[in-house]
């Protein structure tokens, strides 16, 4: 019988060495990392500060929001026998649109094109949890990561096209249209070092995000042709307490859940912004 020593000299076992992307457990922990924390249960925050515009032909551009958001998640371990290890992340999700000149929360909204006056439904989606990551898919191929590495820096692109049944539409989107289409673009940053270290339990990344989108359920745009563009800019940050003022007074006196994650087991299915508006709709017609 052969005996391995417990702490055997090598550079996996070292906690100062670096991970190493091209073994699928190492690729899954620095996603781990990016994402959250390798600690079951530590929460992370994620802030981000941009734009909402909108673009209709033939007219310039029109910038209609600020906005200020952040997403409150944390991270478990889990084991499958055929799949090896993975993870699974929780979060919960908060963006306020705000006064493009003065930078205050709006509760109601000008629609330019209609002149209707409008109440403002903020962003608040519970839960948005994603899918589990394991260190081999169904088919048993090993998990990769999409990152390059250019000096000090490690880059992690991820673009998700969105394009299925409208909450908002009807039975017969397969015959008239109306699916529901939008572009997720997301870009992390992270520093080489603290990513692939061992010693660290997460990235302390910092993000780019775009979104391509319908116009947004409470604006009542109907079918008049166009689209919102968002742009945005962000990092992890240190907690709660560390998000902007505006943030933290709108999560004390509005939204008091945010201040933490959902529970690692959470299975309720996820919300977005057109299915929270089309519960507040139903809920009116019924009141």
């Amino acid at each position: 019988m052969t005996t391995i020593p417990a702490a055997a000299d090598t550079a996996a076992s070292r906690p100062d060495s670096l991970l190493d992307l091209s073994r699928p457990q190492d690729a899954l922990q620095a996603v781990r990392k990016l994402h959250a924390s390798t600690q079951d249960g530590k929460p992370v925050v994620y802030h981000w500060s941009g734009h909402a515009w909108a673009r209709r032909e033939g007219e310039p551009d029109r910038l209609l929001f600020r906005v200020e958001g952040m997403n409150i998640r944390q991270a478990g371990t889990l084991q499958d026998p055929a799949r090896g290890q993975g993870f699974r992340l929780v979060s919960r999700e908060l963006m306020l649109y705000l006064d493009p000149r003065s930078g205050e929360p709006l509760t109601t909204w000008r629609n330019p094109w209609t002149e209707q006056e409008l109440e403002v439904t903020h962003v608040a989606n519970d839960p948005v949890n994603q899918r589990p990551f394991f260190e081999r898919d169904p088919q048993g191929r090993p998990f990769t990561a999409p990152f390059r590495i250019q000096d000090e820096r490690v880059f992690a692109p991820a673009e998700i096209p969105l394009f299925y049944p409208n909450p908002m539409a009807g039975d017969y989107q397969d015959y008239v249209g109306n699916h529901y289409h939008a572009m997720e673009i997301f870009d992390f940053i992270a520093d080489r070092q603290t990513l692939l270290s061992r010693a660290t339990d997460t990235a302390g990344a910092a993000l780019a995000w775009v979104r391509i989108a319908p116009w947004l359920p409470f604006m009542r745009m109907g079918s008049r042709p166009g689209l919102m563009v968002f742009n945005a800019m962000g990092q992890s940050v240190d907690g709660i307490a560390a998000l902007p003022p505006v943030l933290q007074t709108a999560i004390r006196d509005t939204y008091p859940q945010y201040d933490a994650p959902p529970p690692l087991d959470d299975a309720r299915p996820n919300a977005t912004s057109w299915t929270v508006a089309r519960q507040a709709i139903d809920s009116a017609r019924r009141g």
